[in-house]
């Protein structure tokens, strides 16, 4: 009986996820991405065509159309298989890379396993990214790690970090001690890329410097700015939106900018995310340093809204506005397309 009612707990708790990340109050609101603080630099004289611009590039040994990940949201419900399906089928056919919503769920319900084996089932070709938490990252063996990646044959596993929503949410579990050594354990026996990720609260340089040191191969700086999880688990609670953590976290800009600096000391992947809601965003974002850039409820608010269809016009009109913001500030590859690209506004006047 105590195992249905956790395995229900969960389910529940899924649902409630849902509902509340597509509402606007799960959103930040004192504090922004810092987006919005830079601007481009506008190269009058560019000779770059927009349609010449190639944004391919590899990701986990595989080839992928433009640096745009859909990032980790949901699985372990019946909304979550149908979501899951929907952006499984717009990533296979962008060819872009998926990431899986927490698959704590699937160990704990096995039968549930179905709404994240749909990715991989839905996008074969494209890289796909497994996901736990940092809570129960610290606790797993050997077995339970192929347990949650075999099934997606996934190309690398996400670990999420999320302190504050565990602090917050009544089933939370605020306990990471031993994730350093957790890391160490499992590069000694998988061979699958490991990224830590944030879910809103950032990355700051000093964090992602013991993460790259215990081995990660890779930082998603998950910053502050976009959905709020404090937010999200303080409404859970019947506080509304309201609370001492509500806009706890590091902006995402601040984020990727620094987080990028140790780039001279370690070789890693740098995901830029948090608060990503439109193309300058998604530009900016990698201007300041991130090699893929990834976006949820954006997208998944299209996803509900239009289905695949929208989801991909979506995305093509990113790279279409992506590709423009490259040609008008001279900058023939992503290579090229860099912080020199950009100027605080405050510079301006």
């Amino acid at each position: 009986l105590k195992l249905f009612e956790k395995r229900m707990s969960v389910h529940t708790r899924k649902n409630e996820h849902i509902e509340i990340a597509l509402e606007g109050k799960s959103q930040f609101s004192a504090k922004t991405t810092g987006f919005e603080q830079y601007e481009f630099l506008h190269f009058a004289s560019s000779e770059v065509l927009a349609e010449e611009i190639n944004l391919e590039l590899s990701f986990l040994s595989k080839r992928i159309s433009s640096p745009f990940l859909i990032s980790s949201m949901t699985g372990g419900t019946e909304e979550a298989l149908r979501i899951n399906s929907v952006l499984a089928e717009a990533a296979e056919e962008l060819k872009i890379p998926i990431g899986v919503g927490s698959q704590r769920a699937m160990l704990e319900n096995p039968e549930r396993s179905e709404s994240f084996e749909i990715v991989r089932e839905k996008a074969p070709s494209v890289p796909v990214l497994a996901n736990i938490g940092a809570a129960e990252f610290v606790k797993m063996n050997s077995n339970a790690i192929e347990q949650i990646m075999k099934p997606l044959n996934a190309d690398a596993l996400f670990v999420h970090l999320n302190l504050p929503q565990e602090m917050i949410q009544r089933e939370g579990k605020a306990d990471f001690k031993g994730l350093l050594e957790a890391i160490e354990k499992y590069k000694r026996n998988f061979h699958q890329p490991l990224i830590i990720k944030e879910v809103g609260f950032g990355i700051s340089k000093i964090a992602a410097e013991t993460l790259l040191s215990a081995g990660a191969d890779g930082i998603d700086v998950a910053g502050a700015g976009g959905t709020s999880w404090s937010k999200i688990e303080y409404i859970r609670s019947g506080k509304e939106a309201g609370g001492e953590f509500a806009e706890w976290g590091l902006p995402t800009a601040f984020c990727i900018r620094t987080v990028k600096e140790l780039k001279n000391k370690f070789d890693f992947i740098l995901i830029g995310s948090g608060g990503i809601t439109d193309a300058f965003a998604y530009a900016k974002a990698l201007a300041l340093g991130a090699d893929i850039v990834a976006s949820a409820r954006t997208v998944l608010l299209e996803a509900k809204k239009n289905g695949v269809e929208g989801v991909i016009k979506m995305l093509l009109k990113w790279n279409d506005v992506l590709k423009k913001i490259m040609a008008l500030t001279n900058s023939p590859t992503l290579k090229e397309f860099n912080t020199e690209k950009l100027i605080l506004k405050r510079e301006l006047y």
